[in-house]
């Protein structure tokens, strides 16, 4: 009866590794953009501006999977392990992982890999083939076909352009 539920258990796990990528990928994804939407409304880019934005962004994304795994934590409100909370947080490492191609375009651009004027776009571009790639591997993980994953996949990554392009705005 143990080996039944460790099996059982086992598919459980994996879905809820798959969903935790794939949120933590989207979500970070939208941040990293929305960050870099906000930091570049106002004045000239610089090296110094582009190091400073790549800190931003990665400060922020270690703080929402931070908010986010102690918020979880906090509710299942079911007895915890001593352990547990930090498990929490690690299990936040997707959203943590889905800026770092953000940072690495902002921190070469401060070090004079690329111009730091209009890294931004390439940031934008990036991030939106990272929503369209999440949606189509999941649409085809889902047992979509080919040609409705792709097109599922290019909406998530048109519903990821208006998000970004509602923060900026707001912002």
């Amino acid at each position: 009866m143990a080996d039944t539920t460790a099996a059982a258990a086992a598919p459980h796990r994996q879905d809820d590794t798959h969903e935790a990528v794939l949120f933590g990928g989207v979500y970070g994804a939208v941040l990293a953009s929305s960050m870099v939407a906000a930091l570049s409304q106002y004045g000239p880019a610089s090296a110094t501006r582009r190091r400073y934005d790549a800190v931003w962004v990665l400060v922020t994304a270690f703080a929402s999977a931070l908010a986010h795994g102690y918020a979880h934590y906090i509710a299942e409100r079911a007895p915890h392990r001593r352990w547990e909370v930090l498990r929490s947080l690690v299990d936040e490492w997707p959203l943590v992982t889905a800026v770092l191609p953000t940072v690495f375009l902002l921190a070469g651009a401060s070090w004079g890999w690329w111009p730091p004027n209009g890294v931004q776009y390439w940031v934008f571009g990036v991030n939106i083939a990272i929503l369209f790639a999440l949606g189509l591997l999941t649409a085809r993980r889902s047992g979509r076909s080919w040609p409705v994953a792709t097109f599922m996949g290019s909406v998530d990554a048109l519903l990821g352009v208006v998000v970004v392009v509602a923060n900026a705005l707001i912002k």
